[in-house]
């Protein structure tokens, strides 16, 4: 910009920081639409203006040296607030200027902005006719510049190592013309913010939006055709009972007309179309996209929602685009039902990897949390800390984490371990009646009911689906534990090793679960009394015959799985007076 300032004997303003603090705050919000939340079968056509800001700026001329100020400081013959200084505009001169303007007008309507015009938010530029902007004219040129260089990375494919550099020039030219805007605007870090200029370009993008809504509705409203979202520079349009040729017709259509409404060089382009699609909230909607009418195969696009966050663990993404997936290419629901049953048997059965379940959040550096915060990422960085201070992650770097299973009312933070901590817990085999490390159990229970049936409600209840109702007709599979005579451990009769972490739970531990009461003094095959210094929970005698012993306690369970079985048909199949006279006859 000051390459571009200095041949036209223009001085850029520096505020101090003090100028910045006292500047008037932003006024205008881009139009961000609340959109129709449910699934939409028909096609939903994705239209983009391209380089929206930019194109405004170049189009209507905004600019630091076009601007006249608010139109209430018309008048005015005492300098007025302008952004970070002030500004004064002998009231003659913008008397010539309109009577220039009418006097044009009058001649031809399509010169109307060429001696002044005015933003939405009532903040005047002068035209083209008096002078360009500095901000139009490098647009111009960075957004040229862009063209040719994609022109030539056209020519120049099959060759990897030109492209790669191309592309990334035209990537950059792209992103210095998109933050030229935040640079008239941030009034908190810039170096030459103008809040009159930023807000004219908010308020002038959220009109153009809001006039392209206005000319589909009254062109197409009649044949089905809606605006179901619209997102700062973007238009979801609904193409209720289009084919998928038709809809890609029918977005070309949109996009030629409200570039013809618009001056150059604000231009509309059909980007893509979804169909399927789910439309879940702001800024968060999922679909198969199709970017051209010949596309056979769709691609999974995804913006906002699990599957492409990075605060989630692995796992989320997994089950969340396959159950998406499943719903997308079969409409079948009984299919996607199973499918998320099978994982969160998977999860509670724990046979999903220690990656899947770990989280990685980033940690901000000790001074960048309040006192007495929370915070996974910062309890771990403590404890590592407390060993060893040069353990400490750095600013900004993510934390892996994963969240294990503790006592009854335990704070979850205090359940934060790190993959490398809980795999050395499970790695110690500590002697029986020792105090232990903590549970080194993943919690499966929160990941069910926190972390992976959250998502999936948020998605599927937009098709009138309730997943916890998925979750409650599955069938439970516990770990009993039980006490061996004279210990304080607790031992899992489905592994037959004692479980780390739960030494002493009816001894000296306040926290402890019921099953820490019920101390067996005999063996639980046979049911003979065990011997004072025995330890283990079956005898010696059928410690020696473990395939008979595995046979007694299958068949027992077998049993007990059969007389449930039956008393659940008794109580469907019979009112309930009939039930209670079948259990107490």
């Amino acid at each position: 910009m000051l390459r571009f300032a200095k041949p036209l004997n223009y001085v850029c303003v520096s505020p101090n920081s003090k100028q910045r603090a006292s500047m008037r705050a932003p006024e205008q919000l881009p139009l961000i639409m609340e959109p129709e939340s449910r699934f939409f079968a028909d096609p939903v056509i994705v239209l983009d203006f391209q380089s929206l800001y930019p194109s405004i700026i170049i189009a209507y001329n905004y600019c630091f040296s076009t601007c006249l100020g608010r139109v209430k400081h018309f008048g005015q013959i005492s300098p007025f607030e302008f952004g970070c200084t002030t500004l004064m505009v002998p009231p003659d001169t913008i008397a010539k200027l309109l009577m220039k303007q009418k006097k044009i007008c009058l001649d031809n309507e399509e010169n109307s902005r060429s001696m002044i015009s005015f933003s939405p938010c009532g903040v005047a530029f002068v035209g083209r006719g008096v002078r360009e902007g500095i901000l139009p004219r490098m647009l111009s040129q960075i957004l040229e510049t862009r063209l040719m260089v994609k022109k030539a990375l056209k020519e120049n494919k099959g060759n990897r190592v030109v492209e790669r550099v191309l592309n990334n020039r035209q990537l950059g030219l792209k992103l210095i013309a998109n933050v030229t805007y935040g640079y008239t605007s941030a009034n908190f870090s810039g170096r030459m913010p103008c809040i009159e200029v930023g807000d004219s370009v908010v308020s002038k993008g959220r009109e153009t939006l809001e006039r392209a809504i206005d000319l589909v509705h009254k062109k197409w409203g009649s044949q089905g055709v809606r605006v179901v979202y619209g997102d700062t520079d973007s238009l979801f349009v609904l193409a209720k009972g289009f084919s998928r040729p038709e809809a890609f017709k029918l977005g070309a259509e949109i996009a030629d007309l409200v570039t013809e409404n618009n001056p150059s060089p604000v231009k509309l382009k059909l980007e893509k179309i979804f169909q399927p699609c789910l439309l879940q909230t702001k800024k968060r909607y999922v679909g198969y996209a199709y970017e051209s009418p010949d596309q056979e195969k769709p691609v999974f696009d995804a913006k906002g929602i699990e599957t492409v966050r990075r605060d989630g663990c692995p796992a989320v993404a997994k089950v969340l685009e396959k159950a998406l997936r499943l719903l997308f290419d079969t409409r079948d629901v009984s299919l996607v039902k199973l499918h998320v049953q099978r994982q969160l048997g998977k999860l509670l059965s724990g046979r999903l990897s220690l990656q899947e379940l770990t989280f990685a959040r980033e940690y901000r550096g000790a001074a960048g949390y309040r006192p007495g915060a929370c915070v996974p990422a910062l309890q771990l960085a403590r404890r590592w800390v407390s060993n060893d201070r040069r353990a400490e992650p750095r600013s900004g770097e993510r934390v892996p984490y994963v969240i294990i299973s503790g006592p009854p009312g335990l704070p979850l933070f205090q359940l934060v371990r790190s993959p490398l901590e809980l795999l050395m817990i499970n790695k110690q085999d500590g002697p029986s009646g020792s105090s232990g490390p903590q549970p080194a159990r993943v919690n499966a229970h929160y990941y069910v009911t926190k972390v992976l049936i959250p998502p999936l409600q948020r998605c599927f209840s937009l098709i009138g689906v309730d997943v916890e109702s998925w979750y409650a007709d599955m069938p439970r599979k516990f770990r009993f534990l039980i006490q061996p005579r004279g210990t304080g451990s607790m031992l899992d009769i489905n592994l037959g090793k004692q479980v780390k972490g739960m030494d002493n739970c009816a001894g000296t531990s306040k926290k402890s679960t019921i099953s820490a009461y019920f101390a067996s003094s005999d063996c639980v095959a046979c049911g003979a009394p065990l011997d004072p210094g025995n330890q283990a929970a079956l005898c010696q005698l059928c410690q020696k015959n473990a395939h008979n012993t595995a046979f007694i306690l299958a068949s027992r369970c077998n049993s007990w799985e059969r007389s449930a079985a039956s008393l659940t048909k008794v109580y469907k199949e019979n009112p309930l007076s009939d039930v209670l006279f079948l259990l107490n006859p």
